[in-house]
């Protein structure tokens, strides 16, 4: 079982966008989480709503704070939050400094989105 976390500062959008993918297209061979370094306690529901428009039920995730996650990481990808996010130890690390959608018009929100969907994928098969 390979493990992936995505983190960013409020697990509201961009790593909870990336869990999803990572869980949709990953398989039984993948275990994928997401949490943040200050977490809002929501998922926003623009990304609800524009992973509906995928097939993925954002709804039943919550937003969550590293400390609640632990063991050893195949993989962590931060979002691009910069020195708010810590360092977490595992084989592959990379920061994908995308923006964060929240602000964003519902073009660009759908953007972020398959960018990360595109680089999930591209993880995923590098794992």
């Amino acid at each position: 079982m390979k493990r992936v976390l995505f983190v960013c500062v409020e697990n509201a959008n961009r790593s909870q966008m990336a869990e999803a993918f990572a869980r949709l297209h990953g398989g039984p061979g993948v275990e994928a989480l997401s949490a943040g370094s200050k977490p809002s306690g929501l998922i926003n529901p623009r990304a609800v709503r524009f992973m509906a428009e995928r097939g993925y039920d954002l709804s039943r995730h919550a937003s969550k704070s590293l400390d609640e996650i632990g063991g050893e990481f195949d993989a962590v990808i931060t979002m691009g939050c910069g020195d708010s996010c810590p360092w977490v130890p595992a084989r592959i690390r990379e920061d994908w400094a995308l923006p964060d959608p929240k602000h964003m018009d519902d073009e660009g929100y759908r953007t972020v989105r398959d960018t990360i969907e595109a680089r999930v994928r591209e993880l995923l098969a590098r794992l």
